[in-house]
């Protein structure tokens, strides 16, 4: 039985500027910008979310099903997936597009100016999680609008529990769909920003929404997170990395950690704990898949980080 992991898949170019975005932009001059900054340092990831929470299910020893559309360019990707054992079944080839792509520029302040081509992940809308067979739990991660909101609707429909995972896909949803998606799902993850952004679209509570999944979760970053699940509040501490290098994917590591222990049954307190062990163990890389920890490794994290087994 699979998880089935709805989402982007993207490429990410990241460029480093050795110096400061404000060095070279004047206030006073904003409203005819043009600046051209010179990046020697440039490398290319590869990421999206479903991507990225494909890539970390896989090394827990889950067997992730990805459903994404990706364009033309997509061999290297491809290629990528073959390698690491994940199915292509329903990666979907959407012809005279790109794959989603974002091109990051970071100074040396650690401020960033990013530029996201959203290419064949708009047409997220053209798969149907109803296509996929043998699946035991799925995701609705950020993806293209319409597929979200007909992934979601799928999911319930096959009676498949799910987690619905916004992210940065909230500008674009709007209340009603919200709170529509909310009804659909099972679990709900995000982040303390993006709880507070869906109490303010939606006028709800937090504790309103989390009564209408069976577990709403919110990380708090270096906080550790915390679960609501029937009726009560659980406090989840954040697992010491090795290392801070880089957060991103940060967020798609830790559900699947969650996503890895609903699939077994655990109870969410175990489920969170092994969440925020594989955000930890991903910080202390960069890009959000070069982290490469074996089950042992893993487990060695989670018994350091809790004071008790895993497996």
């Amino acid at each position: 039985m699979s998880i089935l992991v709805c989402g982007s898949v993207a490429y990410d170019s990241i460029m480093v500027f050795h110096d400061r975005f404000k060095n070279h932009i004047l206030p006073e001059q904003i409203h005819i910008l043009n600046v051209s900054f010179l990046v020697p340092d440039l490398r290319r990831e590869f990421g999206g979310c479903a991507g990225n929470i494909a890539y970390s299910l896989k090394l827990l020893g889950s067997d992730p099903l990805i459903m994404a559309t990706v364009g033309e360019d997509a061999a290297p990707y491809r290629y990528r997936l073959q390698k690491l054992g994940l199915r292509e079944d329903h990666v979907r080839e959407v012809p005279g597009t790109f794959t989603a792509q974002a091109f990051i520029t970071t100074d040396l302040d650690d401020n960033q100016i990013t530029a996201f081509h959203p290419g064949a992940m708009f047409h997220s809308h053209l798969n149907d999680v109803r296509e996929a067979k043998g699946v035991k739990l799925g995701i609705v991660s950020p993806d293209g609008r319409d597929g979200m909101l007909r992934h979601a609707k799928g999911f319930a429909e096959a009676g498949v529990p799910f987690v619905f995972d916004p992210g940065q896909a909230l500008p674009i949803l709007g209340s009603e769909e919200l709170l529509e998606c909310l009804q659909l799902a099972t679990y709900c993850t995000v982040n303390d920003y993006e709880a507070r952004l869906m109490c303010e679209k939606t006028g709800r509570s937090e504790a309103d929404l989390a009564a209408m999944v069976d577990a709403f979760v919110v990380t708090l970053g270096g906080e550790g997170s915390r679960i609501h699940h029937r009726g009560k509040v659980l406090s989840i501490p954040a697992a010491r990395p090795d290392a801070i290098v880089d957060p991103t994917g940060c967020g798609d590591a830790y559900r699947a950690g969650l996503l890895h222990g609903i699939a077994n049954g655990w109870d969410m307190l175990r489920a969170g704990r092994l969440a925020a062990v594989m955000g930890a163990i991903k910080i202390a890389c960069r890009g959000g898949q070069n982290h490469q920890p074996t089950r042992d490794d893993i487990a060695a994290r989670y018994r350091q980080a809790f004071g008790e087994d895993l497996w």
